[in-house]
């Protein structure tokens, strides 16, 4: 893609993609960010050499993707001085809660692309949900993957209302896991050991069971079967789990936070 890239608003998950693009071979002068923020401004001029503005102009208008990565409820504020310069321009929103149909009215644009995607791209290890509207091309889509791809994986859904699970299930998702952590190290701190053996030991007991579960199609069931010898202490530990209905929890959580995201939907987004 020759043309330039702009992304309205330059927090951390812009520029995660900034540094993916960047480490890809982009060059940092087709890059141009909207931050109004100035310390957040100076920092991404110093970190990736790119061109940061204080509010948005025309060169704008040289611009074949927008990239929207603002608070949700500074949207509206942040597309009002971008009309009439973005309409031709795929659109790219990185914003939760904001629905296409708003994006198409404030932007101008059809050519919507929604991504709901998770703290871990800022090591390249996110995963990222999308969905297109149907003015969204085959090349569209090819180029949102494209620009994506330093941060982690992506998984396209077919309806606009999933993207609602996605924010719950991945969205969302990391801090759960880093909540089951937190429980882990505390846990090993009253077993003697000190906070700090017990982080190592969780974290890479966490990554490797992951990783083993990335590596083969042996259901989660399964492999939790093949730790979990009756009377042994694994049993014990997921006996204690069962009598708590852990399980049911976990699952209230995340339909929670999917109904979080449709209420701020709702208020941000229609």
């Amino acid at each position: 893609m020759t043309q330039s890239i702009a992304f309205i608003g330059g927090g951390n998950m812009a520029s995660a993609i900034i540094g993916g693009l960047l480490r890809a071979g982009r060059p940092a002068h087709s890059i141009i960010v909207v931050e109004p923020f100035e310390p957040q401004r100076q920092q991404l001029q110093q970190q990736f050499g790119l061109q940061a503005l204080a509010a948005a102009d025309a060169s704008l208008s040289a611009a074949g993707l927008l990239v929207w990565a603002v608070k949700p409820q500074l949207f509206a504020d942040a597309a009002a001085p971008c009309a009439g310069q973005i309409g031709q321009a795929l659109q790219l929103s990185v914003m939760a809660g904001i629905r296409s149909d708003r994006i198409v009215s404030l932007s101008g644009s059809e050519r919507v692309v929604r991504a709901m995607p998770n703290t871990p791209a800022l090591i390249g290890q996110g995963i990222a949900g999308l969905f297109a509207r149907t003015a969204v091309s085959a090349a569209d889509k090819a180029l949102v993957e494209e620009i994506l791809a330093p941060t982690g994986k992506t998984l396209w859904v077919e309806r606009e209302a999933d993207l609602d699970a996605v924010t719950a299930l991945s969205g969302s998702g990391p801090a759960y896991f880093f909540y089951i952590v937190e429980a882990m190290i505390a846990a090993a701190v009253e077993m003697g050991l000190s906070a700090e053996q017990g982080r190592e030991l969780a974290l890479a007991t966490c990554g490797g069971a992951a990783a083993l579960a990335q590596a083969t199609t042996d259901s989660p069931t399964l492999l939790r079967e093949r730790v979990t010898s009756k009377g042994g202490t694994t049993y014990a530990a997921i006996s204690s789990l069962q009598a708590d209905d852990v399980a049911a929890a976990v699952q209230r959580a995340v339909l929670a936070a999917q109904q979080r995201a449709r209420e701020l939907g709702d208020e941000f987004g229609g």
